[in-house]
């Protein structure tokens, strides 16, 4: 964080302490902050995140004693208690001595109180210049807070079972190295995964880890939401009288259907409860798709029973008032 940001900036506010609380209270009111902010502890939670880095960053500066001497020297500035008086010297003075360090570090203070000809030419603006990028020297005003490591995105495929009922994957890392990670149920195609803590090291922690997931299809069963879908082939008669037929679950059960006289092809049955399992519990259900087979080939007897009913239904049209319809607006 740039060292301007410090005059708007309340560090102790932020962890709750007062402007002269020790090290260990400092110390005590971060690791409780830190402990109920911390993204593992608030996964999604987008204001708990901003606080956890608000707090890190305030305790970053108030944890060093020379970072802390500084930025209470720019508070006390921003609340205007720096100010320039009549003095001895080429300078003139200061009422109090934020500058002092500056000028003995920047501009060849002399011994007894004086400036050489360096200090004599600096200005109020170098002044400042100076302390904002980071001209003070090691932990200036320029040092900038521990940060988390950055996040890293991966790629993986799974299979349509692993999607629905979830998995533990393991993940090979541009260095060689794996990262193994528990993939939740019920993942989709395309969808992204934020996986905390998983990305690459960082002084104030791991950066996350965003995983792509790519699903393949399965033979038999397809997906829509959190109900699964599966096509179900009946003979013509099964579909004209009506039946009890037997349909397959994804957990490799089966499940008996009523399926009504008359039941068109395309008519879907759903079953309760056989789809993907959610977080809550529940889950979605098994949507069964009919579709009356046609034979591709008749003889004997199946012929002669088909052509007696043909004979039989040859007053029905399924297609009357198409045309109809076509022509209407």
């Amino acid at each position: 964080m740039a060292s301007q940001d410090w005059f708007d900036r309340d560090f102790y506010k932020s962890l709750g302490v007062a402007s002269d609380a020790t090290d260990a209270d400092i110390k005590k009111a971060y690791r409780k902050l830190a402990k109920d902010l911390h993204p593992d502890k608030n996964p999604g939670d987008v204001k708990a995140e901003q606080r956890f880095k608000e707090i890190s960053e305030a305790y970053s500066v108030l944890s060093d004693p020379g970072q802390r001497k500084e930025y209470d020297a720019v508070r006390a500035m921003a609340h205007g208690r720096a100010r320039f008086t009549a003095g001895s010297g080429p300078t003139g003075g200061f009422s109090d001595d934020v500058f002092s360090g500056f000028f003995s570090r920047q501009s060849g203070r002399q011994p007894g109180g004086g400036f050489g000809n360096q200090g004599a030419n600096i200005s109020v603006e170098d002044l400042l210049s100076g302390m904002f990028t980071g001209g003070g020297g090691a932990g200036g005003f320029g040092q900038a807070p521990p940060r988390t490591g950055a996040d890293v995105e991966a790629t993986t495929t799974l299979s349509f079972r692993q999607a629905v009922e979830g998995d533990t994957v393991s993940l090979r890392r541009g260095d060689g190295s794996t990262i193994t990670t528990r993939v939740p149920a019920g993942v989709k195609d395309g969808q992204k995964i934020r996986l905390r803590g998983k990305g690459n090291p960082g002084p104030a922690g791991n950066g996350d880890l965003i995983l792509t997931v790519a699903v393949q299809p399965h033979p038999l069963f397809g997906r829509s939401g959190d109900d699964l879908t599966v096509t179900v082939p009946v003979t013509f008669a099964e579909a004209a009288l009506g039946a009890q037929i037997a349909v397959p679950t994804f957990d490799g059960s089966t499940v008996t259907l009523k399926l009504p006289p008359g039941t068109p092809s395309g008519r879907v049955l759903r079953v309760k409860g056989k789809g993907v399992a959610r977080k809550d519990g529940s889950a979605g259900d098994l949507l069964v798709n009919v579709s009356v087979a046609v034979p591709q080939k008749l003889d004997g007897a199946a012929r002669e029973a088909v052509e007696a009913y043909a004979a039989a239904t040859a007053g029905d049209d399924p297609r009357a008032g198409l045309l109809e319809q076509a022509r209407s607006s």
